[in-house]
């Protein structure tokens, strides 16, 4: 159930044309109180974890959905078989290509390379995508979920330029509209942001190292500071036609007992702007997702259409965060409980200025030509502070309490696990 789309189309245009080929009376969609119970059902099992067990359990959902797997008749298997044997293939192969140092001091080696997936051609010793490679090192990583962002986004694979080993992966992703703690440091009137200067800034999305680089040397604050680059810099703006002036991200979890400070905390170049409003959505499984889909489709078709097919011209979506809007929708026209939605859970917000003038530009005070380079942003350069100010006193610490790892937290194997089993050994590593 499609349309043809065609540059220069307008929202009516589409609208009319997308009708010509959906017609109402042939979509098939659940019945409203079906829907409810299903949604209810995902939520009151999701609703009473704490934010790290609804982390690891988005994390489980997640894999089971990408890799799916189907019993095999053979004595000799222990474990159900992939489903698509080229999953297999990709995931080995990345596997087999970790910096895994002999001894970590091999770190003053290093020669990180940010590889753009989508332009460069990726050294595999298989065929695989470098969209194949950076989705299996996002999902098996981090126990993060690996949400793929509406909008622009730009992933990079880390790796050792010598030796083609993986340090890990990057998202640079459109930026969060609205976290009031920056626009508040920024000074930003909101008209000027939302419809012209937002587009100059972008959010690290996904900033994950690889284990035990992580752990051992920092590698995640090594990730941060290449979030900064002039390669990131000039790839956005040679994909996207905007210049770059600043970069967001957030941590994943507010300050706790267990996780009292973040890598993003006293990171050079990286400045603490406060807190979100501090809510987590809870998300149903994803047949009632598409439960949710189906029933907008024939009940609400407009807003469906809005969300989930109208396009920009630049063939971008025509509206930001269609799950967001439309869960949000479909929760008040069902009457979902608000208990059930979302949990208080604040992140912390940092803002990495390039340009010491950075905010005046975003305010629209000065033109481009008149932005001052902050500092140097070569990836050498922030290699080099990495190394000297970061790892360098981690691995000195480490060694001296005897408690370097060797552990890889690879976590390919919840492939094979239900959640009990998933729970049981992994929810203890979750934020790692």
């Amino acid at each position: 159930m499609t349309y043809a789309w065609k540059k220069g189309m307008t929202i009516d245009d589409q609208w009319n044309s997308w009708q010509e080929h959906n017609p109402i009376d042939k979509i098939e969609a659940p019945d409203t109180e079906t829907l409810k119970e299903a949604v209810i059902k995902d939520l009151s099992f999701v609703s009473v974890m704490d934010v790290k067990e609804y982390t690891l359990y988005q994390k489980w959902c997640e894999v089971k959905d990408r890799y799916p797997t189907i019993e095999t008749n053979s004595f000799f298997d222990d474990k159900p078989a992939m489903a698509k044997p080229d999953q297999a293939v990709v995931i080995q192969e990345v596997k087999n290509n970790f910096w895994l140092p002999e001894d970590p001091e091999e770190y003053l080696e290093l020669q990180p390379e940010l590889v753009w997936t989508d332009g460069a051609n990726v050294q595999s010793h298989t065929n695989a995508k470098g969209s194949e490679i950076w989705n299996a090192l996002r999902t098996f990583l981090s126990t993060m979920k690996n949400n793929s962002n509406i909008g622009r986004n730009l992933n990079f694979l880390i790796r050792d330029k010598k030796t083609k080993k993986y340090l890990g992966v990057t998202c640079m992703s459109s930026d969060f509209l609205d976290l009031t703690p920056r626009d508040n440091y920024i000074g930003w009137e909101r008209v000027a942001k939302t419809q012209r200067m937002i587009n100059h800034t972008c959010i690290g999305s996904t900033i994950v190292p690889i284990q035990p680089l992580g752990y051992n040397l920092v590698g995640g604050k090594l990730l941060a500071l290449l979030c900064l680059s002039d390669t990131v810099e000039k790839t956005w703006e040679y994909q996207y036609k905007d210049k770059l002036v600043g970069v967001t991200t957030t941590s994943l979890y507010g300050k706790t007992k267990q996780i009292p400070l973040s890598q993003y905390d006293r990171l050079k170049y990286w400045k603490k702007m406060g807190w979100t409003a501090g809510s987590v959505s809870y998300e149903p499984l994803l047949p009632t997702r598409k439960m949710i889909q189906a029933w907008l489709m024939k009940n609400h078709t407009y807003k469906y259409f809005e969300w989930y097919v109208a396009k920009k011209d630049t063939g971008q979506p025509h509206k930001r965060d269609h799950r967001n809007r439309s869960h949000t929708f479909t929760y008040n026209q069902l009457g979902i409980d608000k208990k059930l939605i979302k949990s208080e859970h604040a992140r912390g917000i940092y803002f990495g200025e390039l340009y010491n003038n950075t905010n005046q530009f975003l305010r629209e005070e000065i033109k481009e030509d008149q932005l001052e380079r902050r500092f140097d942003n070569s990836v050498e350069a922030l290699t080099d502070i990495w190394k000297n100010k970061y790892a360098k006193k981690r691995l000195a610490s480490l060694k001296k309490q005897d408690r370097l790892s060797k552990e890889t937290h690879f976590y390919d194997d919840i492939i094979y696990m239900n959640w009990e089993e998933t729970k049981q050994k992994y929810l203890p590593q979750v934020g790692r």
